[in-house]
């Protein structure tokens, strides 16, 4: 795979001056007014009046994303905290009816028919669903649920614990749970469990009043619940609530048996009679976490290295966005949690941010956020902005593959064999786990919100049910019962993101294809892995994992059909 990367061509602007910035509503309303106003008599002025628009809303969601960027980066900084809610309460309220108009002149207007079908028809279809959900009642409840969910990030951004004398981060103290002694393992999975316990009260106190302006959102929308909107808000066009639960039924019956044959592996190594909630990333007495890098920019240089073995073009994409200072990859105190891929819409170049701690789950971390910016890179050509919003079934297709093309070269972070096969192998671990714990926090969002008003205790009962679902058995939570009953508020999209959860499960099964088409043929793999990104969202899902060489498939023999291919790449480790 030898295609070369070439730097983004940062179009200039044809209609904001070049160095138009967004300070408040006023600077950005002159440019919405002319759009709505303005005549579209042909189809060039059609296409000269599409062009304006994408430069605009480029233009805006890039400024949106620094401001989430920043806050993000230090949730301490009042200054970017307000920067970030003056935009959200004062500027984004004010943009929604215009876009609303925006749509409604576009299917209004007599040329739209003559655009080409085979690029537009997913934007076009994505715009009709937009002007059928607008309700001018929910411009201010979305804004006040983009408030509240940033308040998730405070919260658990606050949470540390302190191990011999030194604090950490939620996420640094994690690594403690790769540690041989297991006494240490059990005094910090406790502390950790204290911490999130402490806070339990707040989360589900917030969490009432998301899903009650979310039940109204719904409401207002003309839907029963706030499942059924959020559906047709995300355009799951491809797929449908019964799939979804056939995606449940699958993963129990075909993925959690792999799950547990791993389990015992693990119970086997460490040699334990009962596994307990912190055994389940250790490794046995004498084995030693492993170190795959110091600190963050050594990481950067050594995912550089991976993925210029695999193409020019990935080892590209981050040495660019290295050189523009867009990686922020280590973690520390008042930085939010998680990790994600930020598109900046206007000048093509991505930021990645994640909390690294030096853990093998960082270097995951950091092979996925580089798939989603190697995609970002390979659409930022397309002509309109729009073009470049792909659903997350696609994006997270390209991140979770990345992670499974690089593994082969992860001897980049480990010179010793050994500890390179433990690596592949806690890879593959955890695509197994992570799809039954899809799965229960997929059917749990399905519970919640077709329950509107539920009692905290009710949704206690329903958690625990599901969660009991998916599990192997296996493992002893005793005495943390009432850890495990609030176990799902760690899930940040819950918060935050809602129902944009089982786009992780449907990609994990794509990507495993994908791997499964890459040993068979490296680089028709990659190939047409790039194909697909290049092509954003101007064909359906479906046709993109066609383009990717896969199927679009949710079905219960598609998912054994996959499990059965990764049994014996399992075996092939030593797991029986």
């Amino acid at each position: 795979m030898n295609r070369a990367f070439a730097p983004l061509h940062v179009k200039e602007r044809t209609f904001l001056p070049a160095d138009h910035n967004i300070t408040d509503w006023d600077s950005l309303r002159p440019y919405y007014e002319e759009l709505v106003s303005r005549d579209i008599d042909s189809p060039m002025a059609l296409n000269k009046w599409l062009h304006d628009v994408s430069e605009l809303e480029a233009v805006v969601n890039e400024d949106a994303c620094w401001r989430q960027i920043r806050m993000t980066c230090d949730t301490t900084n009042k200054e970017y905290e307000e920067a970030f809610t003056y935009f959200c309460m004062e500027i984004e309220p004010k943009i929604k009816p215009f876009s609303f108009e925006l749509n409604k002149k576009l299917m209004a207007c007599p040329y739209t028919e003559g655009l080409d079908k085979s690029q537009y028809f997913p934007y076009l279809r994505g715009v009709d669903n937009a002007i059928k959900l607008y309700r001018e009642e929910n411009v201010p409840l979305q804004t006040d649920l983009n408030l509240l969910a940033q308040q998730y990030g405070m919260i658990s951004g606050a949470m540390s614990v302190d191990v011999d004398g030194k604090e950490y981060t939620l996420q640094q103290a994690a690594r403690f749970l790769q540690n041989p002694d297991r006494r240490l393992r059990e005094q910090v999975f406790g502390k950790i469990a204290k911490r999130r316990l402490a806070d339990k009260d707040k989360l589900n106190d917030l969490f009432d009043k998301l899903l009650a302006l979310r039940q109204q959102v719904a409401v207002n929308a003309g839907f029963a619940n706030y499942r059924d909107h959020k559906f047709r808000e995300l355009g799951r066009f491809d797929y449908t609530v019964e799939d979804c639960f056939a995606f449940h039924d699958a993963v129990r019956e075909h993925i959690v048996p792999l799950q547990a044959m791993l389990i015992k592996h693990r119970q086997q190594r460490l040699g334990v009679d009962v596994m307990r909630p912190w055994d389940g990333d250790a490794e046995p007495a004498g084995t030693e976490p492993l170190r795959p890098f110091a600190n963050g920019s050594e990481l950067a240089e050594k995912a550089i290295e991976v993925f210029s073995k695999l193409s020019p073009y990935f080892s590209g994409c981050l040495t660019t966005m290295q050189q523009m200072n867009r990686l922020d990859l280590e973690s520390r105190k008042g930085k939010a949690p998680g990790g994600y891929n930020c598109p900046l819409a206007e000048t093509g170049v991505p930021f990645i941010f994640m909390n690294a701690a030096g853990t093998m789950g960082d270097v995951i971390t950091m092979m996925h956020e580089g798939g989603h910016a190697v995609h970002s890179f390979l659409s930022h050509p397309l002509q309109l902005s729009a073009f470049k919003e792909y659903p997350m079934e696609i994006a997270e297709l390209a991140s979770m593959s990345m992670e499974l093309f690089t593994m082969e070269h992860w001897d980049v972070f480990f010179k010793d064999e050994q500890e390179l096969h433990r690596a592949q192998l806690e890879e593959l671990e955890r695509i197994i786990t992570v799809l039954p714990w899809i799965a229960t926090i997929d059917k749990y969002q399905h519970w919640l919100y077709t329950h509107p008003g539920h009692t905290v205790q009710e949704r206690e009962a329903a958690w625990i049910s599901i969660l009991s679902e998916f599990s192997t058995g296996i493992t002893d939570w005793s005495g943390y019962e009432e850890y495990r009953k609030s176990f799902w508020q760690k899930q940040l999209h819950l918060f935050e993101v809602p129902f944009y959860y089982i786009e992780y499960g449907i990609a994990q099964l794509g990507a495993l294809a994908m791997w499964r088409q890459y040993r068979q043929n490296k680089e028709q793999a990659l190939e047409n892995y790039m194909n697909a990104l290049s092509l954003g969202y101007t064909k359906t899902l479906k046709e993109l994992y066609a383009t990717a060489g896969i199927r679009f498939d949710l079905s219960p023999a598609y998912i054994k059909e996959i499990a059965d291919f990764v049994a014996p790449a399992l075996r092939e480790m030593g797991v029986k």
